[in-house]
């Protein structure tokens, strides 16, 4: 057997295909992060209508410890993690969601990723009504209604000096715990009868009778522990470390090809894995699933590609994954796509091949088995059919390629045999693979 097969790094476990937990040497020289660094956890609350069928969602983030102040970052962050991190279809599937907002995030760059359809931003009144402020803020509420924004409002903005808001409510929540039961009528007729074709929101239901009551009068949607109260859903995340995050953003900013973008994208697999689940959330708002990273990057653009980064930033840590997982990942990514490019394969199998190799260790990454590793991206068929079953046209490939970190004399011959390879394609593939993944460093 030539010699470079099972050639080994410090950083290259021989056994990195295997879907249980990583060895734990791997990643040693970091310090470990907490158990629950990487757990996200997102509150859904449903919002129903008059026949109790789930109208949208109402979203909270309980990742942050109990206490945690309440700040401009906090609502653009949540929002950010639901597209990137949450799984977006296990949080709202394809209902509406109700974000919490700040004034000062209303104003920030996040909502530019945002498709406007799939969001209501829930504003708050302003502390001190001063009419100047009101007006002012007005402006700004207007520009994201033109954006195609819905705004919800409580029913602080059916005050005189909340006018100027008014006409831009697409929501008016009323929170039952806060007006007298004897009063509950007059303020809905008092919010059907202004100027705003709103639809009305009793939250905070919590009897029967508060429900039957709403609906007598007309109230169309209704949120509270009556129905349900709020379910968390969870999930690991694999975010990419800081410093590579950093490269991303100067690339951007010096105003880079696409081609060395997706460059630096092919070197991180956190990283490209936060970018292909983000793009393809419904919160993005596309019709087709986009798997080529050099696509995502020319769909995204500079601008939006800029604010991504930059969030990703907020959410992240500086030490990223273990570097010996990533690492052999962009290994497995470059050598199958280098092999896929002897046998002549069209490109965009050759770009499968590649995100086969990168993401077949993404189980190690998440720290989960890989049919839920993989319920959060999105993937051509033959993608997952090789990942999951090791079965379809790139499966005798990705074989091929984790034969050559574990030495495996007699799988290493039946994947070059299969593949019509001889073993000097197959060594120098794979010595190119190990000094491409070096380059990164």
């Amino acid at each position: 057997m030539p010699e470079p097969i099972g050639l080994s790094k410090p950083n290259l476990p021989h056994n990195a295909g295997m879907t249980q937990a990583p060895d734990t040497n791997l990643g040693a020289t970091e310090p470990a992060a907490p158990p629950d660094a990487n757990q996200l956890a997102i509150a859904r609350q449903a919002i129903l209508d008059a026949e109790r069928q789930v109208y949208g969602y109402e979203l909270f983030d309980r990742s942050k410890p109990a206490g945690t102040a309440y700040t401009a970052a906090s609502d653009a962050e949540m929002l950010f993690n639901v597209l990137s991190f949450a799984g977006n279809e296990a949080v709202s599937g394809k209902k509406t969601v109700f974000i919490n907002c700040t004034h000062e995030s209303l104003a920030g760059g996040h909502l530019e990723l945002v498709q406007p359809d799939r969001v209501v931003l829930e504003v708050p009144p302003i502390a001190n009504e001063v009419p100047e402020d009101i007006a002012n803020r007005a402006v700004m509420l207007g520009e994201l209604r033109k954006r195609g924004f819905r705004l919800a409002f409580n029913q602080t903005v059916l005050k005189r000096a909340y006018a100027p808001w008014l006409p831009l409510a697409s929501y008016i929540k009323l929170e039952l715990n806060q007006i007298a039961p004897q009063t509950l009528e007059l303020l809905v007729r008092h919010a059907q009868n202004n100027n705003t074709s709103a639809t009305i929101v009793a939250e905070k239901v919590e009897t029967q009778e508060q429900f039957e009551k709403c609906l007598k009068y007309g109230v169309k949607l209704f949120q509270g522990y009556w129905f349900a109260k709020p379910t968390v859903v969870q999930t690991n995340t694999v975010r990419p470390a800081q410093a590579t995050i950093i490269q991303l953003i100067n690339l951007v900013r010096k105003q880079a090809t696409t081609g060395e973008i997706e460059e630096l994208l092919k070197k991180d697999p956190t990283l490209s894995f936060n970018l292909l689940r983000f793009i393809n959330s419904a919160g993005f708002g596309l019709n087709v699933e986009i798997t080529s990273f050099r696509h995502a990057v020319m769909l995204l653009g500079l601008k939006k590609l800029f604010r991504w980064a930059a969030l990703l930033m907020t959410t992240s840590k500086a030490g990223g994954a273990p570097p010996a997982v990533g690492t052999t990942a962009v290994v497995r990514g470059r050598l199958m796509e280098l092999l896929a490019g002897d046998l002549a394969l069209p490109q965009d199998d050759i770009d499968n091949c590649f995100v086969v190799g990168v993401f077949s260790l993404l189980d190690v990454m998440l720290g989960v088995p890989m049919p839920k590793a993989l319920e959060s991206v999105s993937l051509p068929q033959p993608v997952v059919d090789a990942l999951l079953s090791r079965i379809g046209p790139y499966a005798e490939m990705l074989k091929l390629t984790e034969a050559c970190e574990t030495a495996d004399e007699q799988a290493f011959a039946r994947g070059a045999t299969a593949l019509a390879l001889t073993n000097h394609q197959v060594n120098w593939a794979h010595l190119n693979a190990l000094a491409w993944a070096d380059s990164m460093e």
